[in-house]
């Protein structure tokens, strides 16, 4: 039997975007990738994150914001960075893990009406869904 893939999901905050990416992940393709996720100045989860993910019947409730040094000495096949400013923090523990970039629009920093912020969350989960979806054909 192969062993599942370790992917290590990075963002600043670990509070929306790299949670909404774990979430998707691992309910989309958990029988091939062990994932996890983590930030380079954790906060806590958005509950904006915690509702858009519910639309798809997928809980990130129990989720919880992550500190990228929690991870250190661990090995992991890709680490993916979704924001600019955690691949330019990312640690070089990591070793021989592939890196992947892309860099999504931060629905967190939106001020707005809470209907234009959901509406922000919505697309960059659906933005990373697509991303994520590549990602796994490919690997």
């Amino acid at each position: 039997m192969n062993r599942k893939k370790r992917v290590l999901i990075l963002c600043t905050g670990n509070s929306a975007r790299s949670q909404m990416a774990e979430g998707l992940l691992r309910h989309d393709a958990g029988e091939q990738f062990d994932v996890e996720s983590a930030g380079t100045r954790p906060s806590v989860v958005r509950p904006e994150a915690i509702a858009v993910m519910h639309e798809l019947d997928m809980d990130i409730s129990r989720h919880r914001s992550k500190h990228v040094d929690e991870f250190e000495g661990q090995t992991f096949d890709t680490v993916i960075t979704v924001c600019d400013s955690a691949r330019e923090a990312c640690p070089v523990f990591f070793g021989a893990a592939r890196r992947l970039h892309h860099s999504f629009d931060d629905p967190a920093a939106l001020e707005g009406t809470p209907d234009q912020r959901l509406a922000l969350f919505r697309r960059v989960r659906d933005e990373l869904r697509a991303y994520l979806a590549d990602f796994a054909k490919t690997t």
